[in-house]
């Protein structure tokens, strides 16, 4: 494949990951509203799906194996920044999680200047700008930062860093399968997240009187919806600057706030419409910029 139509699936990906992420709260709200809270809901969360791939599992057990202990290391850094992150609003407010783990881009930045060797173009300090501006108009908090003060916004900017260090590592050993990363991805979401819940919520172990219900579309929408989003998040990576991977993946913020606003009757008014073209601004940025410096190189090249 030729490399400019791959770096632009690879942008799309990411773009389109974000945009599953920032919808991912319904079925997650779905499962506590069957009466299942807390820990346990994440749990499932996780689980419906690694059951699912399971099969796909089974069947690229070899190509998994072969991936070594560099693929079961990007995966599992992958899988606790997302329990991380979802554990993150049982402790903190919404907003505060999202806001912190949506530094990313600076860490992911940084670590890729500093493991790969990346330059920081203008253009990226320019998109980050924008997008953390835009989050904090979005979210009303001014100019002020949240700086970390308890275990749920510690959980998130724990959980940004993380999933930065993961998609360094994607970037990095980029001959690893995004199918196997998916599988592995969930599998050990489903382990870590069920052993919290065991140790942490044994009492609260749900009945599968209250599942049945809402697993009935759960499942689906976690076969044809999550599942291809959680393999656009880690294909797309393999071949962009980690930096702009997670600035494009900052669309989950834009369909979070949409959403919210159609689903669950929160406000979408002036405020979140400027934060929405401000991120949707600081993702687009970059590919502008790369897409006019080839323009012009092709017509130096074709006078």
């Amino acid at each position: 494949m030729a490399i400019y139509p791959t770096l632009a699936l690879a942008k799309l990906a990411c773009l389109y990951a974000g945009a599953i992420w920032g919808i991912f709260w319904i079925p997650l709200r779905a499962i506590n509203e069957a009466g299942i809270d807390g820990l346990w809901s994440a749990a499932i969360w996780f689980t419906v799906p690694a059951v699912t791939l399971l099969p796909i599992a089974v069947y690229r057990w070899r190509s998994i194996k072969s991936g070594g202990l560099q693929l079961q290391i990007t995966t599992f850094l992958a899988a606790i920044a997302l329990i991380f992150y979802t554990l993150a609003f049982l402790y903190t407010d919404v907003i505060r999680a999202m806001l912190l783990y949506y530094l990313t881009p600076i860490w992911s930045t940084l670590l890729a200047a500093v493991i790969l060797g990346e330059n920081i173009s203008i253009q990226r300090i320019i998109a980050i700008c924008f997008a953390v501006l835009g989050m904090l108009i979005i979210f009303g908090l001014g100019l002020n930062f949240p700086i970390p003060r308890n275990l749920g916004d510690w959980l998130g900017i724990c959980s940004g860093i993380i999933w930065a260090i993961a998609i360094v590592r994607i970037r990095k050993y980029q001959d690893n399968s995004a199918i196997d990363m998916t599988v592995g991805f969930f599998f050990w979401s489903a382990i870590v997240a069920l052993t919290t819940c065991l140790i942490l919520a044994f009492d609260e172990t749900p009945s599968l009187v209250y599942l049945q219900p809402t697993l009935m579309w759960v499942v689906p929408f976690m076969a044809l919806v999550v599942i291809p989003g959680a393999f656009a998040s880690l294909w797309g990576p393999k071949f962009l600057s980690p930096g702009l991977a997670s600035l494009l993946m900052m669309t989950e913020i834009v369909f979070g706030s949409i959403t919210a606003a159609l689903f669950a009757n929160e406000p979408f008014g002036a405020r979140e419409i400027v934060g929405v073209f401000l991120i949707s601004a600081a993702s687009l940025i970059e590919p502008l910029h790369d897409a006019i410096k080839r323009n012009a190189q092709k017509n130096r090249s074709h006078p």
